[in-house]
C-alpha cells in the first residue's frame, strides 16, 4: 500500500493543502486569506488563520493529524560552509560558531538547520539555513491550534529544489509581491535568493525587466565564484509561479546566458484538474518522504527536517520514571514497618518474602552502578583529547575566517558598485592584488566604476590596466576593461 503524506503551505494570499499517495496525487484544496491575516510569511492572525486550515480540511475531506509543512522563507540565510574533518561529538559546535561568523544576524532570532554534504577527505562541507523565530513559532503555535501536528517542517525555497530532477539547473519563482531566485549544482542548492517585487498594482508585464536583471546579476554573481564551472547555456532555467501564466515571456528570462527557458516540470502523477504549478512547494514538501532511493535521480541532496527542536516531541525522560518508583518503594517499606509494628508476628514471614525480590533487585542496581563507574573512567581520556582537538580547530577557525572575511568584503565592493549594464568577467585575488576584468557599452561607465572604488574604503590604489574597444563591422559595440586593485 503506498505511503500517504500531508503537505500544507500557508502564503500570504492562500493556504495549500495536498496529499499523496506515493507519487500520485489523491486529494488538494485550496482557500484564499484575507490581506492581514498573513504577512511576508509571518502569521499575524493564529485564531483566524487557525480557523481557516479547520475549513480547508474539511473542504478536502482530509482527517486532521500529522503534517509536513512548509515555512515561506521570507528573511532566511542560506550558507555552505566548510570545515576540517571533525569528530561528530563536537560538529554541532563547530557549526554554531561557524553560524555566529557567516549568518548576518544574531543566533538568538533565528533558528539553524543544517546538513553534512558529500566533501572530499579531510574536509566537511554542511550546508546552513537559517530562519526567523517568530515566523516558525507563529506558524507551529497555529497548527496546534488548529489540531494538527506538524511532525516535520522545510523551507519553501528547498522544498521548491527538490523537485526538479537535474544535476544543475536555475530555478525562478515569481508571485505578486516576491521572487525566489534559486541555482542548483552538483544537486545542491548553491545560490538562493529572495527579492521583493514593486508594489501589487503592477503587472506582471511590468515587472519582467526586473526579474531579467535579477536573474543576470544572480547568474553573473555564481560565475565570478565558480569560473571552473560556471553557468552557460547548456544548464535549463525552471520557471513557476504567476510566470508559469506567461510563456511568452520566458525566453527573456535567460538574457545573456541564452539558456533554454520551460515551465518547472511536476514530478508526480496529477489527476485531471489538478494544476501542479499552484501546489510545487506542497509537492516538493511530499518528496521529503518520497523520494527515490539513493542513486536512481538527480534531485536535491538536501532533506533536513528543519522543525526547531523546541517543537520536537518531548522525550521520557529516565527521572520522570525512577522517582515515582523510588516513591512507591519507600511507601511499601514504611507500610511493612507499620506492619510489623502492628502485629510482627503474623507478617514477618510475609516481609522476609518481600524484602528477598527487593535485595536482589538492589544487588543488581549496584553493579550497574559500578559498570558505569568503570566507563565514566573510560571515557575521561577522550573527553581530554577531544578538549585539546577543540583548541586546535578554534585557532584554524579564527586563521581561515579572517582571510574568507577579507576576500568576501573585496568580492562584496566589487559587485555592488558594478555599474547597472556593465557585466564581469573575471576577478582574480591574489595576496594584496586583485584583478577585476569586464565588459561595459561605454568608457564612461568604467571611468565611473574605477571612481567608485577608489572612494570606498577597501583599496588602496585603483589602476585602470586596460581599455579596449569592442568593434563589430567597424562600429564599436562595447569596451572591454581591466583594472588592478591594491
Amino acid at each position: 500500500m503506498a505511503k500517504k503524506v500531508t503537505t500544507l503551505f500557508i502564503r500570504d494570499d492562500a493556504v495549500n493543502l495536498l496529499v499523496m499517495g506515493g507519487k500520485r496525487v489523491e486529494k488538494w484544496a485550496s482557500l484564499p486569506l484575507e490581506p492581514g491575516l498573513v504577512s511576508q510569511g509571518l502569521i499575524l492572525d493564529q485564531a483566524q488563520v487557525a480557523e481557516k486550515l479547520k475549513e480547508l480540511f474539511k473542504l478536502g475531506k482530509v482527517g486532521m493529524g500529522k503534517v509536513i509543512a512548509g515555512i515561506s522563507g521570507h528573511n532566511s540565510v542560506y550558507r555552505i560552509v566548510a570545515l576540517p574533518e571533525l569528530p561528530e561529538a563536537v560538529l554541532p559546535e563547530a557549526i554554531k560558531r561557524e553560524a555566529r561568523r557567516v549568518i548576518p544576524v544574531p543566533l538568538d532570532e533565528v533558528y539553524l538547520s543544517y546538513q553534512s554534504l558529500p566533501a572530499t577527505k579531510g574536509e566537511t562541507l554542511v550546508f546552513l539555513a537559517a530562519f526567523p523565530r517568530n515566523i516558525a513559532d507563529a506558524l507551529y503555535q497555529t497548527l496546534h491550534q488548529a489540531g494538527l501536528q506538524p511532525h516535520i517542517l522545510d523551507l519553501a525555497p528547498l522544498a521548491l529544489c527538490r523537485t526538479v530532477n537535474e544535476p544543475r539547473s536555475i530555478i525562478v519563482n515569481a508571485r505578486l509581491d516576491h521572487l525566489d531566485i534559486m541555482v542548483m549544482a552538483e544537486r545542491v542548492p548553491q545560490l538562493i535568493r529572495r527579492l521583493s517585487l514593486p508594489g501589487e498594482a503592477e503587472s506582471l508585464s511590468e515587472r519582467l525587466p526586473t526579474i531579467t536583471e535579477e536573474i543576470d546579476r544572480t547568474i553573473a554573481f555564481y560565475n565570478s565564484s565558480h569560473q571552473e564551472k560556471p553557468l552557460d547555456s547548456t544548464v535549463p532555467m525552471f520557471v513557476c509561479g504567476d510566470l508559469a501564466q506567461a510563456p511568452d515571456s520566458w525566453q527573456s528570462l535567460a538574457g545573456k546566458s541564452a539558456c533554454p527557458v520551460s515551465i518547472l516540470p511536476s514530478p508526480v502523477e496529477s489527476p485531471e484538474g489538478f494544476n501542479p504549478n499552484e501546489f510545487m512547494v506542497n509537492i516538493g514538501l511530499a518528496l521529503k518522504e518520497l523520494l527515490p532511493e539513493k542513486g536512481e535521480a538527480n534531485f536535491s541532496l538536501v532533506n533536513f527536517n528543519a522543525l526547531p527542536e523546541v517543537h520536537l516531541p518531548k522525550a521520557i525522560r529516565l527521572s520522570n520514571i525512577l522517582v515515582p518508583i523510588g516513591l512507591t518503594i519507600g511507601i511499601g517499606l514504611l507500610l511493612y514497618m507499620g506492619f510489623l509494628v502492628y502485629n510482627k508476628t503474623t507478617y514477618i514471614s510475609v516481609l522476609r518474602s518481600e524484602l528477598a525480590p527487593i535485595e536482589s533487585l538492589i544487588a543488581q542496581e549496584n553493579e550497574g552502578i559500578a559498570t558505569l563507574r568503570e566507563q565514566v573512567q573510560q571515557m575521561e581520556p577522550q573527553i581530554a583529547a577531544l578538549e585539546a582537538t577543540t583548541g586546535i580547530f578554534d585557532t584554524t577557525f579564527t586563521s581561515l575566517g579572517e582571510v574568507r572575511e577579507e576576500v568576501d568584503g573585496d568580492l562584496s565592493q566589487i559587485v555592488s558598485l558594478l555599474p547597472g549594464k556593465a557585466d564581469l568577467t573575471g576577478v582574480n585575488h591574489m595576496g594584496d592584488t586583485v584583478t577585476v576584468s569586464g565588459i561595459s557599452p561605454g568608457e564612461y561607465s568604467i571611468f565611473k566604476y574605477a571612481r567608485d572604488l577608489r572612494a570606498g574604503d577597501r583599496f588602496s590604489m585603483v589602476i585602470i590596466s586596460s581599455i579596449k574597444a569592442i568593434e563589430e563591422d567597424e562600429i564599436i559595440t562595447g569596451f572591454e576593461f581591466e583594472f588592478l586593485l591594491k
